[in-house]
């Protein structure tokens, strides 16, 4: 019935050639209009997943208790000193909370006043003893610092310094330290490089706790623009504008990038269409070139041409209605389409040369072509679009979508190869064929194949057997950071940020009904060997406080007039500062000479530096007073903060702390750190299951990443079976014969073996963007077999020289091409994707001109 009304389409448009074009172009032109008005895509890779399975829906809860998390932009600052990172921090934060254009909120997660008071007390009570008496002991030189912040201050702290040492009360050796790394600082400064110098880092003495952060984070919530491409661009355009403005860039000493779900998806499609000009004009000339040899006709290359890019524009527009926006998966409806596309063609094309080579006008020849194509091109559409669609029951919502859009368009590329194709040739009358259109120069091959079938049968029954015993070392990575270019600044930002632990977005994440509940299972959790720390709202409220605070009060008590001077000395002139550096470089030459050792060395370079000081010009003194007394003010207004700290309650904590932790309806977050290098997928496994155990609902990156991989897995089962049993069912219908369903089908799955065997051989993972091979695989394979075995089943003989080959030889050719044009992307999914589906296609190719002629035999009578 379908061959049939094939047959009348193909009439109609060989006795109404203009009338076919004209109703084809207005087609056309309506779905381009729709395609341009309601063309959408997103690559968010969570949007390949069915968003009704357990794990997302934990997900979501998640997101929907704190909305505040995501859609999130992570900026990292990094200084070359803790100073340098905190003030940047400061002034960048506080300027994005004013720019409510384009930030919603705007969060210190690892800093502000909250942290600058109590961040003391979050270290162990060992740590905080440390550092107060660190504090304490650097009194002498806090006190003029404080009361003079500027070159003569610091010169004067010197001197009063080397004043007690000049009277026995304390060895030069312990201010060695400080002279050594000022001297190195304008040492390096005086020589024209750049030059950093930090106050923490210097009374951070060994043993004084952990070392002050060189890294701070701010975590921005955008106002997205979802009518662009790119939302997220605007946001991350303003974050660089006003780092410009503020002068936070290398050359300062800062470092500042953007990072997150947000840089991370638009610098995903970024990358997707950086050089996607280029790809397509490859994938274009590779497809004229083959046409041109499939063809050797001009006229009948543009026909099917023009015929693909109309099919094409048809199909996206359905597409676009069918599924609303498309997806890193669906997206790949188009080079299928083009691929698939040009096989009708081309068997069509091919056909009609052949046709016309036995003295068929354009008109007969057509006819004629499609009375023999008619039934295999409807059972080849058919059986793509029952493969394809096998995928619509399964929770690869990717994969699924491609397959509405890829099952329309197998429709649409029908319907036009039968009816704007014949219109197109009517109208070119392309010139009759030269020459044999099929392959005589594979007479041998064809007698060879006959004699030696069952060798040919062993080799790859052989074939098939090794690649099934490579199975278990197929490797599945559905890590969607993998996919993603590792050259793009917001991935390397992510990378770096990967490589502290405490830092990393492979975090798990949990909800507890309420707060206390959260506080149990953080403790539980944490006591897992696969766990490095578990983080919930109390872990905010610091551990032993009456000990800590009892240590900051008493150093708060001895340093509180120090660093809180009742009067403070104006600021000096120029002269002022110049007078005082030339004072203390004499001190420090005589207290060289009269306390010899390592430390006098110490004395006479710092010495050496502030005579240099005091006799070059006003902007050298400007240059040391920006590397010496601005990170001074920083450092002193942190000494004042934290001596303040007090008494941290969960009551107490700040609205935007508790905030991240407790939802409106009272349940906590747990966030839950994996122990070891958590870009290794065998310690994320390990970490999940540990984690699973104790909280079976949990969320986070670790959970999706091997939970998709399951879910892909079972997906691509789930189809197969289906499709199998579908396209079994339909092969049946048509042929009759279980021998020739089998004939069709063995070598579409031996095909599928043998690509995962060449993967695991060339190291290719499979992944969420590469597995699309494997339904084109078996949409293309089970086409090229399908037209062997009806024209076999017909009586055709010496299949590989008639015109049926050539046909299907270019067809792959020409889906190669489109297909095999993706490795150039620079977009690793895609390169990925191209990778696989070459191999695919090769094997393909050699199962439907070696194997499948092997496997079916000697000709058969045709029946009747």
């Amino acid at each position: 019935m379908i061959a049939h009304r094939i047959e009348q389409l193909v009439a109609l448009g060989v006795k109404r050639p203009f009338a076919v074009l004209a109703m084809c172009l207005a087609l056309v032109a309506a779905a381009a209009l729709y395609a341009a008005s309601h063309f959408a895509m997103t690559t968010d890779t969570a949007a390949l997943i069915s968003p009704k399975i357990a794990w997302r829906q934990n997900e979501k809860a998640v997101e929907t208790a704190f909305p505040q998390l995501s859609d999130v932009l992570l900026v990292i600052v990094d200084g070359k000193t803790p100073e340098l990172a905190e003030a940047a921090t400061a002034k960048l934060s506080a300027a994005l909370a004013e720019d409510t254009r384009h930030f919603r909120t705007v969060q210190r997660p690892d800093g502000g006043a909250f942290f600058d008071r109590e961040g003391l007390l979050f270290g162990s009570t060992a740590s905080v003893k440390a550092s107060t008496k660190a504090l304490i002991d650097a009194q002498p030189l806090l006190g003029p610092l404080a009361s003079d912040p500027s070159l003569r201050g610091i010169a004067g702290a010197f001197s009063t310094m080397l004043t007690g040492v000049g009277n026995g009360d304390v060895p030069l050796s312990r201010i060695d330290r400080p002279m050594r790394t000022m001297a190195a600082a304008l040492e390096t400064s005086a020589a024209g490089k750049p030059a950093y110098f930090s106050w923490q880092q210097l009374f951070a003495e060994p043993g004084a706790g952990a070392a002050p952060p060189l890294r701070r984070l701010i975590l921005a919530q955008p106002k997205l623009d979802y009518g662009a491409l790119q939302p997220g661009e605007d946001a991350v355009a303003a974050i660089q504008a006003q780092a410009a403005k503020l002068g936070l860039d290398q050359a300062h000493g800062v470092t500042v990038r953007t990072t997150g779900e947000v840089p991370l998806a638009d610098e995903e499609f970024a990358t997707l269409e950086e050089n996607i000009g280029f790809v397509g004009l490859v994938m274009a000339a590779a497809m004229l070139i083959t046409l041109w040899f499939a063809t050797r006709s001009a006229k009948i290359v543009a026909g099917i041409v023009v015929t693909i890019v109309a099919g094409l524009v048809v199909t996206t527009a359905l597409g676009l209605l069918a599924v609303g926006a498309l997806n890193l998966i669906s997206v790949a409806f188009i080079p299928l389409f083009v691929g698939l596309g040009v096989d009708f063609g081309i068997q069509i094309a091919v056909r009609f040369n052949a046709e016309r080579l036995d003295g068929a006008d354009t008109g007969s020849a057509l006819q004629r072509a499609a009375v023999a194509l008619s039934a295999p091109l409807a059972l080849a559409a058919g059986a793509v679009f029952l493969g394809f669609g096998a995928f619509l029951p399964t929770d690869y919502i990717g994969i699924a979508e491609l397959g509405i859009i890829a099952g329309l368009g197998m429709i649409v590329a029908l319907v036009a190869s039968v009816t704007l194709l014949p219109a197109m040739l009517m109208l070119l009358k392309p010139g009759v064929p030269r020459r044999e259109v099929g392959f005589a120069e594979a007479a041998p091959v064809d007698r060879w194949l006959h004699s030696h079938r069952k060798t040919v049968l062993w080799a790859f029954g052989l074939s098939m057997a090794g690649s099934i015993a490579l199975l278990p070392f197929v490797q599945f990575d559905f890590n969607p950071l993998h996919l993603r270019a590792k050259d793009g600044p917001a991935m390397r930002a992510l990378s770096d940020l990967m490589r502290d632990p405490l830092r990393t977005p492979n975090t798990i994440n949990l909800l507890a009904p309420n707060a206390d509940a959260a506080t149990a299972l953080t403790a539980k959790l944490a006591a897992l060997p696969e766990v490095a720390e578990a983080v919930s709202v109390d872990s905010f409220v610091p551990a032993d406080q009456e000990t800590k605070l009892a240590l900051v009060q008493d150093a708060s008590l001895l340093l509180d007039a120090t660093i809180n001077p009742f009067d403070l000395t104006p600021p000096p002139s120029d002269a002022d500062s110049a007078a005082a550096l030339a004072r203390t470089a004499a001190e420090l030459r005589a207290t060289a000479i009269s306390h010899p050792g390592p430390a006098a060395d110490s004395a006479r370079r710092l010495a050496t530096a502030f005579s240099r000081l005091a006799s070059g010009t006003p902007q050298d003194r400007a240059r040391a007073t920006t590397l010496l007394v601005t990170p001074l003010d920083t450092m002193l207004g942190q000494i004042r903060a934290t001596l303040q700290a007090e008494a941290v309650t969960r009551a107490t904590l700040p609205p935007e702390i508790a905030g991240n932790w407790i939802a409106k309806d009272g349940r906590a977050l747990v966030q839950v750190f994996p122990k070891g290098d958590s870009n290794n997928n065998a310690v994320l496994r390990r970490f999940t299951k540990a984690v699973r155990a104790v909280a079976p609902d949990a969320s986070g990156l670790p959970v999706a990443t091997q939970e998709a991989a399951g879910t892909v897995a079972w997906a691509f089962v789930e189809a197969g079976v289906l499709a199998l049993a579908l396209v079994s069912g339909l092969l049946f219908l048509v042929l009759r014969d279980v021998k020739e369903v089998a004939f069709t089908l063995a070598p579409v799955v031996l095909s599928g073996f043998l690509t995962l065997g060449s993967c695991v051989l060339i190291g290719q993972p499979i992944n969420f963007a590469n597995i699309i091979a494997f339904p084109l695989l078996f949409g293309v394979g089970v086409a090229f077999h399908i037209y062997f075995v009806m024209a076999w089943r017909g009586g055709a003989t010496d299949l590989l020289q008639s015109s049926l080959a050539r046909a299907v030889l270019f067809s792959a050719l020409a889906t190669g091409s489109a297909f095999g044009s993706l490795w150039l992307s620079h977009h690793p999914g895609t390169a990925s994707m191209g990778k696989i589906l070459m191999i695919s296609l090769a094997w393909t190719l050699v199962c439907a001109l070696i194997f499948e002629p092997a496997l079916l035999g000697p000709p058969r009578a045709k029946k009747a």
